[in-house]
């Protein structure tokens, strides 16, 4: 029995690891699109996933300052798991919750229902603090610009 609990130990922290360690050339290249933006607004709604849960979704939508990777545009919807509507609040915990004027970098894919998600969930979010570096780091916005082209081929 002690084998067992190991085991499921062992796989369940290798993976978390594992989704840590993804770089962000391999990011860039899953991604449909990459590109660095501002919330403009956040509007809460219920939405159905793509395994058919009913959860509450914010739609972010994003005026794009520059694109990095993918189709130019002035501004897109991203639809991110979490929110508050009235008085109840979901929570996800490997999603950041943004607000107007926050700025990040978005790594980007469709949903099967057609939807523009982050890639990687959490890992396709990368905000941006007010000197211009990704938050919790020193990498700086323009180190970032630098790896996505290279990985993008620009």
């Amino acid at each position: 029995m002690t084998g067992a609990v190991c085991s499921i130990v062992v796989l369940v922290t290798t993976t978390a690891g594992a989704q840590r360690a993804i770089s962000m050339a391999e990011r860039t290249r899953g991604s449909e699109q990459v590109l660095v933006g501002r919330v403009s607004s956040v509007t809460p709604a219920w939405r159905t996933n793509d395994f058919g849960d009913r959860l509450i979704t914010s739609v972010l939508h994003v005026t794009v300052e520059e694109t990095l990777k993918g189709a130019s545009q002035q501004s897109v919807d991203v639809e991110v798991e979490g929110g508050t509507i009235g008085s109840l609040t979901l929570r996800v915990s490997d999603l950041d919750t943004f607000t107007p004027g926050e700025r990040a970098v978005f790594f980007l894919q469709h949903s099967r229902r057609g939807t523009v998600v982050p890639h990687l969930r959490g890992l396709g979010l990368e905000k941006l603090d007010q000197t211009g570096r990704v938050r919790g780091s020193n990498v700086p916005l323009d180190q970032v610009r630098r790896e996505v082209r290279a990985a993008a081929g620009r």
